[in-house]
């Protein structure tokens, strides 16, 4: 221990301590259940059951740190913790106030350690209104959210609001959905509502599938009353009685706490038959997705929940006109569900002087590659490149210099240095070529081929093809060949033109958003990184050193 010796102490350590241990995915990868079987243990041995509680939560956010313990109400932020480390916390700190100066965050080039979680840059710099509970409260137990306000936004709509009035709130907020393509919420509820039918349907895209992409596992794995709730508002708003929670099977633990989340509303009446003793009554059913990346684009998901094989149709009919089993069906985003209830609790004014004039309140980023601190980031939409890669990142390791950022998961586009001081919202991102998406932000430094990487996102987009069309069945495929016959020498004078007219063609005659987005990477990498392309076709060489079949 170091000059934060004894802290505690004397600043007069309280009495109790809640620990709480990242139960997320990437935690619990690095053995964190046993960190917590092991803190739990020494707790009872050492006698200090009476005043310290140990509560698992789901994904603080900071994963290049995992596994992490908070201790409250100290805000003392421990990092790599190991089962090994558990004996000296329990004595050391929850039982002396001493602060261990090992497990401490150090801040990457200055090595100063920070003992609060607060203080350190990664969170200093954040704004979360959609993780606000993530890494704070049990998501396998309903009343620690109750006790954060939890549920309160659903009985102020049942007990005082119209469907109208909600809708309205929406609207004055400038939500926009957070799946990717941005559309005003308020307004595509708005579209359902107004559409006449028996039954109407609501649907949470879940459907995670961008490589490197973990926003909304994370947020379902740390808070999942919250997408509930906001789900249940929402089919209250365009008068909706069944919902869908459509997730991938490869996110079990996600499904687990979901399920979880349902049971335990339904006990205490947040969903079923009139909900909170009101007239409106809603059941949610949550739907396994086999793994296509194809059905995160809401026709196809809608087909697969009818047991179809999940491909997209044209639109119109739009689903809000004829969705799922031809009734009138809204579908959003796990981030924007998760937004809804803290709209409606803190108000749409409030909301809307967060973020840009066109882009209001957060954007949660999973941000990865290249990077010193990796993990899921939540800023004010505008925030430039250069905070969320510097200031919160904490900048390229291994003193290399950064090289291009690619927003948008695997239908993105590649943007390099040039454009880090461009605000991150829906419309300036389009117009430097990418897209925001879903929320997949992905770092590359120096030593990145900029050919080999569009050849790899061109890759996963033709697999992940579901062939309905030809612009997107064989225009990717074509484009993909054309890439790899530039990364193995085999590039000949034409190919980049070639390229250009082949992804100008698949953007427009695609019939999904998967086909229109998949020339993003290559078209991108073009417009900016064109001396690549030519030192490989012209030269024979790949400036990185990447593609092992050139000189």
């Amino acid at each position: 221990m170091g000059k934060l010796t004894g802290l505690l102490k004397r600043r007069g350590a309280p009495e109790t301590h809640t620990v709480l241990v990242c139960q997320g995915t990437g935690c619990q990868s690095s053995k964190s259940d046993q960190i917590q079987a092991a803190l739990q243990q020494e707790i009872v041995q050492l006698g200090l059951s009476d005043r310290v509680k140990v509560k698992s939560t789901g994904c603080h956010g900071f994963c290049q740190r995992g596994p992490t313990l908070i201790i409250e109400p100290d805000g003392i932020f421990y990092t790599r913790v190991k089962a090994q480390d558990v004996p000296e916390i329990a004595r050391c700190h929850l039982d002396d106030g001493q602060i261990i100066d090992r497990l401490l965050y150090q801040h990457p080039g200055t090595l100063e350690a920070v003992s609060h979680y607060h203080d350190i840059p990664f969170y200093k710099k954040q704004q979360r209104l959609i993780m606000r509970n993530c890494g704070q409260i049990n998501p396998e137990d309903i009343q620690d959210y109750l006790d954060t306000g939890g549920y309160q936004a659903l009985r102020n709509v049942l007990s005082g609001m119209t469907p109208e009035q909600v809708i309205a709130e929406i609207r004055r907020s400038g939500l926009r959905g957070r799946g990717g393509a941005g559309f005003p919420t308020g307004q595509k509820w708005q579209f359902c509502r107004d559409s006449a039918a028996p039954q109407k349907f609501v649907i949470c895209n879940a459907d995670e599938g961008d490589p490197g992409a973990f926003m909304d596992r994370g947020i379902m794995e740390g808070d999942p009353y919250t997408i509930l709730e906001g789900f249940t508002i929402a089919a209250y708003a365009i008068g909706a009685s069944q919902g869908y929670i459509y997730v991938r099977a490869e996110y079990p633990l996600a499904i687990k706490r979901l399920r979880i989340a349902l049971k335990q509303a339904r006990e205490h009446g947040f969903v079923g038959d009139h909900i909170l003793d009101s007239d409106f009554s809603f059941d949610v059913t949550i739907k396994e997705g086999a793994g296509a990346f194809v059905c995160g684009e809401e026709t196809a998901l809608m087909a697969s929940i009818e047991g179809k094989r999940g491909m997209p149709r044209a639109r119109p009919p739009f689903p809000a006109q004829s969705g799922l089993w031809g009734q009138p069906t809204n579908i959003n985003n796990v981030k924007t569900l998760a937004s809804i209830p803290v709209i409606l609790t803190r108000g749409a004014e409030w909301y809307s002087s967060i973020g840009t004039e066109t882009s209001k309140g957060t954007a949660v980023f999973a941000l990865t590659g290249k990077i010193a601190n990796s993990g899921l980031v939540e800023v004010p939409m505008g925030t430039a490149l250069r905070q969320i890669i510097y200031d919160i990142g904490g900048g390229v390791p291994g003193g290399k210099s950064f090289k291009a950022a690619q927003t948008g998961g695997p239908s993105g586009g590649c943007l390099p240095a040039d454009f880090l001081d461009l605000p991150v919202d829906y419309e300036s991102l389009t117009q430097a070529g990418s897209i925001m998406g879903s929320g997949g932000l992905v770092i590359m430094d120096e030593a990145t081929c900029m050919v080999d990487i569009a050849r790899y996102f061109l890759s996963f987009t033709q697999h992940e093809s579901c062939g309905k069309c030809v612009p997107c069945r064989v225009g990717t495929k074509q484009m993909l060949e054309i890439l790899k016959d530039i990364t193995t020498g085999k590039g000949r004078a034409g190919d980049i033109d070639l390229l250009v007219r082949l992804g100008n063609s698949i953007k427009v005659g695609s019939l999904c958003g998967l086909g229109r987005t998949a020339p993003n990477p290559a078209l991108t990498s073009i417009r900016y990184f064109r001396d690549e392309y030519d030192a490989h076709i012209r030269d024979h060489r790949c400036p990185a050193g990447v593609c092992q079949e050139l000189a």
